[in-house]
């Protein structure tokens, strides 16, 4: 890499670069690449990760915005609460906004909007705010465990966190009629059911890791300012792309089976486990004439920052993962029991309108089908129970 732009990228983190200086040997260090006097912050510490801050200006904006419509637009869904709940019990179940007819809205129970649901997308937003400005946002373009941990974090947690808060539903419950329309149509259009598909939104969030260690993208995203701040907004887009129809909670184009998110989960676990190993054992240094043209006099070696990155990315990779799978496995058991409910319900009106029928014939009830054992209609056992 250009000396000058490794040089003006360590200004922008810690203070001027000055001059190439020599290795230990008095020669140049890594060949051809030109070292510059360290300028970056001091030697990283446990703490710095709560008292070492740095400013994001687009993320600060992006979350304070973000957070100030989710709280305002909660207020407003629990304004009409009282009166949509009013509205449902004169008139019946009110229809929901995601793909199937009748399946309520994530987050809105009884009229008013789950502050579980409220609690996950803030705590998205300040996630997001502290891998980007905290200590983890200080030495990002400095080691390369930093910079493996939030990719991590920018993925798969923050994505998830904002996935969780539900946060289209919320836009169609607080949205005018007109409006809602026209983000449910949005929904239904083709592109919005070719990015949900499983097989797209899957390789959206396994493969920006692999893109970003083994293309320019890594290097351009630890040498820029845009770069880095591109980095910072991608990640957590591209992991919205993967959660959001995975998880089912807004509205999506078409409803898959939660079984097949579970068996995506065990591969994007494979495939995280095989760029940790790359990363360790591969023998290639991702920025290698960035990382040594920084100079940095503390720490561990490139190829050793590199081995503890792979290591993060690896296990952090695979413990991320269980939190989805219990948002999964939770989801499935609810949607079970409200399709289980909805079945009931609905076998339950048949019998009692048969009923009223008979009664209004003069002839005798049946007896609900759905109470009678099923071995006193079968022809092999039915004999023995004098059916």
């Amino acid at each position: 890499m250009n000396a000058v732009v490794v040089g003006a990228a360590v200004g922008q983190l810690g203070g001027p670069a000055v001059g190439p200086v020599g290795g230990p040997s008095g020669g140049p260090v890594g060949g051809p690449v030109s070292v510059l006097a360290y300028g970056g912050p001091p030697p990283w510490r446990w703490s710095d990760l709560a008292t070492s801050w740095t400013a994001e200006p687009l993320v600060l904006v992006l979350s304070v915005l973000l957070g100030v419509w989710y709280l305002a637009a909660v207020r407003k869904v629990n304004r009409a609460g009282g009166e949509r709940a009013g509205g449902e019990r004169a008139g019946g179940e009110r229809a929901g906004v995601g793909a199937g007819a009748g399946r309520p809205v994530a987050g809105s129970g009884g009229g008013r909007w789950q502050p579980t649901r409220t609690a996950a997308f803030l705590g998205g937003l300040l996630l997001w705010v502290w891998c980007t400005c905290s200590g983890l946002g200080v030495y990002e373009r400095i080691l390369f465990t930093d910079r493996a941990v939030q990719v991590v974090l920018l993925l798969m947690v923050v994505p998830l966190l904002l996935a969780l808060g539900a946060p289209v539903s919320l836009l169609v419950e607080a949205a005018s009629p007109a409006r809602r329309e026209r983000v449910l149509r949005a929904l239904r259009s083709r592109p919005s059911r070719v990015l949900m598909f499983p097989a797209v939104s899957t390789a959206l969030l396994m493969a920006p890791p692999w893109l970003l260690y083994f293309t320019p993208w890594y290097e351009w995203s630890v040498s820029s300012g845009t770069g880095n701040v591109v980095l910072h907004l991608a990640l957590v887009l591209l992991g919205l792309a993967y959660f959001w129809p995975r998880l089912q909670l807004d509205p999506v184009g078409h409803e898959y089976p939660h079984l097949v998110g579970l068996f995506i989960t065990f591969a994007e676990v494979i495939f995280d486990a095989g760029l940790g190993i790359v990363l360790i054992y591969g023998g290639h240094l991702v920025a290698e004439h960035y990382y040594l043209a920084l100079g940095r006099p503390w720490g561990p070696s490139p190829a050793q920052d590199q081995t503890w990155g792979g290591n993060a990315f690896w296990v952090l990779g695979d413990l991320v993962g269980l939190p989805f799978l219990a948002a999964l496995v939770r989801r499935m058991v609810v949607r079970g029991r409200q399709e289980t409910e909805a079945v009931d319900a609905e076998l339950d009106a048949r019998f009692a309108a048969a009923a009223a029928q008979a009664r209004a014939a003069g002839q005798p009830e049946e007896e609900e089908s759905g109470m009678r054992p099923w071995w006193l209609d079968d022809p092999n056992l039915k004999h023995r129970y004098g059916a």
